[in-house]
């Protein structure tokens, strides 16, 4: 692992920040129990990645985002943040969903395994994908393409990014299953977990009820006579 901490003057198209504090192991044993669909649902159904898919399998992802913002078609700054990755951080990468090139491949992945990175969420093209079904490093992306990328940079570290239309700071929580992929801010989490089991109790009690056959037949005419529909 290389942290980064510099005054000095950065050149122009690139900076390096330092990496967050880790989140509190506590929030990954908790959060690892809740589905994204749960979590994205309780940050208000609008946000979280749109069109990123799951290239592994259904292994899911959880862990600590360490971001990285790169021209199109470029992985300089992946390499470098790889280097600077801790076990359990998941790389988080806005490539301006560029589908053209790929950005991360076959032999990154073998990096990125070796550096304890827990995940992959590219804004763009990943290759070499009948690598990537063995399930063990969860990958997320928004194409693949056979085509690889240049590495001359520029680029940005441990910066605020959009990825896929979801904004992802540094450090936040990073969810992933089969349905997508949600980034939460730490100072969300506490509340943020009190909202998905109350959400994730109230859906146990409507399936239990719908095997019982005792949900309510009225509850959708009620909602639209609420908003004055004649029922």
């Amino acid at each position: 692992m290389f942290d980064v901490v510099s005054s000095s003057k950065w050149p122009t198209g690139y900076l390096i920040n330092p990496n967050p504090e880790p989140l509190d192991p506590k929030w990954l044993k908790e959060f690892s129990k809740i589905p994204a669909a749960a979590v994205s649902d309780c940050l208000g159904r609008n946000v979280g990645g749109l069109g990123l898919r799951p290239f592994h399998g259904n292994t899911p992802m959880l862990g600590n985002a360490l971001t990285v913002r790169v021209r199109p078609g470029d992985n300089l700054m992946i390499l470098k943040a790889m280097q600077m990755a801790r076990p359990g951080d998941v790389l988080v990468i806005d490539g301006s969903a560029d589908l053209t090139r790929a950005v991360f491949g076959g032999i990154m992945r073998a990096m990125a395994l070796k550096a304890g990175i827990v995940g992959v969420v590219i804004n763009g093209a990943l290759r070499d994908l009948d690598e990537w079904q063995t399930g063990e490093l969860p990958a997320y992306a928004i194409g693949g393409v056979h085509r690889g990328p240049s590495t001359d940079g520029g680029g940005e570290i441990n910066v605020p990014i959009s990825c896929a239309g979801m904004l992802v700071t540094p450090g936040d929580l990073m969810i992933g299953d089969g349905d997508g992929v949600v980034a939460a801010a730490r100072s969300e989490l506490p509340e943020l977990l009190i909202r998905c089991h109350d959400l994730l109790a109230r859906e146990k009690a409507t399936l239990a009820a719908i095997e019982a056959g005792t949900l309510d037949p009225d509850r959708f005419d009620a909602i639209l006579r609420a908003k004055g529909c004649p029922l």
